[in-house]
């Protein structure tokens, strides 16, 4: 009776790898077989690169970066519990009212300590400010 479980597996296998091996070979068939100047160069959307890719970032680029995915992970909790709703009841939503609170209490958090300013970093709360 295993063996009717697996069956599919092993059908989807052999499907994936020769498909794989088919557009290796093609590409291995019918590509270009000469290296040109241009074909070596970076290209991102038309335009012609310039200076050095090791340029430094700031650190607020990052941060960015990061409050983006903690809101967007917020987000997809948020629409679990949406189309859980009803199956949930009270406690679903005592939960995902606990959950948007420690949210909101970091948000306010990183906002007073001025995580989310640009620019000159000072800190909030000491009895003198320095910079950081």
């Amino acid at each position: 009776m295993t063996d009717s479980f697996i069956w599919p597996f092993l059908v989807y296998l052999a499907a994936v790898l020769g498909l794989v091996i088919t557009m290796l070979a093609l590409s291995a068939v019918l590509g270009q077989k000469r290296l040109d100047p241009a074909t070596l160069a970076p290209f991102e959307s038309g335009i012609v690169p310039a200076g050095d890719s090791n340029m430094p970032v700031s650190v607020e680029f990052y941060l960015v970066a990061i409050f983006f995915v903690l809101f967007d992970l917020e987000t997809v909790f948020v629409f679990a519990w949406a189309v859980a709703f009803y199956e949930l009841g009270w406690a679903g939503y005592a939960a995902i009212s606990v959950f948007t609170f420690v949210l909101i209490v970091a948000l306010i958090y990183a906002w007073r300590l001025g995580v989310l300013e640009w620019g000159r970093k000072t800190r909030v709360g000491l009895d003198e400010e320095k910079d950081l």
